[in-house]
């Protein structure tokens, strides 16, 4: 039975939500990133992270020391609150675990000689490309939304335009600092540790308490040429998507955005330091319309459009509109007096918005709204498309290609050899007839798992232990957290993850 608003206020946080959204998660939001922004200019300029960092993590350390003389009597995590994660839920499991307190938000060092970065895992993708970017410096794979983290986007994952280039996320990392349940400290790379290395990503914090990463750090120039193509036809889209993804030589970012089963605008990128001074569109100013819209409006065109975009601006691109989420949460968003008057806003923080969720908002979305991003081979592109129409129908679609190494851990390609892949983004409210969330869902999340292809954990998760272990490789994970005495300190992934462990 659907669940009714609670009174006045309630009843506005329903049916009147941006008003709430505007009125205050909007000067709230915009109010934390100054200070934020402010607190970390303040800490890098003077360069005192390191020094904290050591101290930070002893304090870990202690924590965890005290629960192995208690008797490690409840199993360990975090004690970050839910509403601060990117996930659509509220994890359910913190409230009967040991929580451990980790502040660690801080870029520590860029070592240009080395050509990696040193951060914090609760380090934000705003904060390291406002950082790096004036230095000259980039990451290989920066995903778009500013407030993903980078203990996130390894222990889950994540991905962007360059990745049929570079790989996931987890894939640019050269090392991992960990504090293990017996409260030591142990530095993990390919050469060292290998096993643990390898076993870190998508382990959701069951390995270990991560405390530091080192990041690639590749040379960044001022600007993106991007190029947008109108393509109709499913079998056109298709074949011309995995053309550009596989054209790693001509093609520093490729994305698709497909507008229905049979519409898509497909961009491919380069950097550039020689933009056209007549064509440069500076899409981050908080007066342009929403990325996704902009694309849009290249559908009825028959040639290919170019256009040089500030290299941040590039990478954000979707922050704005949180892809197409807001339009959801304010229907007038993108009007052209509303971005003039208040973009420079938006967009509200997501954490507030999880935090400001009543029941009948949850249930709300829960019924209505679909928010998965599934992984699967790159050949399997069409039939996975087809599927997605078939029990969502919700556009646009994100299509993001990126390359799979057949390295060991929990996600690699079936295969010898690395093979790509693509990431297929439903993101929105479903107009397919007879869509039920649970039985929509399992339908294709088999499909997924036939494809030998695999499930981004931060959304609704269906599976059974015995499915999820078919669709994620545990070999490696099970041994090291067997070695490493996990087995009574960190839950397993399922048991964080599975829809049963989220409000």
């Amino acid at each position: 039975m659907p669940h009714k608003p609670d009174g006045l206020v309630e009843h506005i946080l329903v049916n009147y939500r941006w008003v709430f959204v505007c009125c205050f998660l909007l000067p709230a939001s915009f109010f934390y990133n100054i200070w934020f922004y402010f607190r970390n200019w303040v800490v890098f300029t003077l360069s005192s992270a390191p020094d904290k960092h050591d101290e930070r993590v002893r304090f870990i350390q202690k924590q965890v020391s005290d629960w192995n003389k208690a008797g490690r009597k409840k199993k360990l995590c975090t004690a970050r609150p839910g509403w601060q994660t990117v996930s659509f839920r509220r994890p359910k499991y913190k409230d009967d675990m040991h929580q451990v307190e980790v502040n660690l938000v801080d870029i520590l060092e860029i070592d240009a000689h080395r050509k990696v970065v040193r951060v914090e895992p609760l380090v934000t993708m705003g904060q390291l490309s406002a950082t790096l970017n004036p230095l000259g410096w980039t990451i290989p794979v920066l995903p778009e939304i500013d407030d993903l983290t980078v203990g996130g986007l390894i222990m889950g994952t994540g991905i962007e335009s360059s990745s049929h280039r570079h790989g996931l996320f987890q894939h640019i990392c050269t090392s991992y600092e960990l504090v293990l349940s017996d409260g030591s400290v142990i530095k993990a790379t390919k050469q060292s540790n290998p096993d643990i290395f390898y076993s870190i990503p998508w382990s959701y914090g069951t390995i270990g308490i991560l405390t530091a990463v080192e990041i690639q750090i590749v040379p960044a120039k001022p600007y993106v040429k991007l190029v947008y193509k109108a393509v109709k036809g499913l079998k056109n889209i298709v074949k011309e998507f995995q053309a550009v993804s596989k054209d790693t030589e001509r093609n520093e970012f490729v994305e698709g955005l497909m507008y229905s089963k049979d519409e898509a605008i497909i961009m491919t990128g380069n950097l550039t330091d020689r933009p056209d001074p007549n064509n440069v569109n500076p899409i981050g100013k908080w007066y342009k319309p929403w990325f996704f819209i902009h694309a849009r409006n290249m559908l009825g065109l028959h040639q290919p459009v170019t256009e040089y975009i500030p290299l941040r601006d590039y990478y954000h691109r979707h922050t704005k509109s949180i892809f197409w989420e807001l339009q959801d949460i304010i229907p007038f968003g993108n009007n052209v007096i509303f971005r003039y008057l208040f973009g420079w806003l938006v967009p509200p923080k997501i954490s507030l918005l999880k935090l400001t969720q009543t029941a009948a908002v949850k249930k709300l979305y829960e019924n209505n709204h679909v928010i998965q991003d599934m992984l699967v081979p790159i050949s399997a592109m069409e039939e996975s498309v087809k599927a997605f129409h078939e029990e969502f129908k919700v556009y646009p679609l994100w299509l993001c290609p990126f390359v799979l190494p057949n390295d060991a851990g929990m996600v690699h390609p079936r295969t010898q050899t690395s093979e790509m892949y693509i990431d297929i983004g439903v993101y929105g409210v479903p107009t397919a007839a007879g869509f039920r969330p649970k039985a929509s869902t399992r339908v294709i999340e088999k499909l997924v798992t036939r494809l030998k292809g695999f499930q981004m954990l931060y959304a609704d998760t269906y599976t059974t232990r015995e499915e999820f272990r078919e669709m994620f490789d545990h070999s490696l994970y099970d041994k090291v957290r067997k070695e490493l005495r996990c087995l009574d300190a960190f839950p397993e992934v399922y048991d964080k993850v599975s829809r049963q462990a989220r409000d």
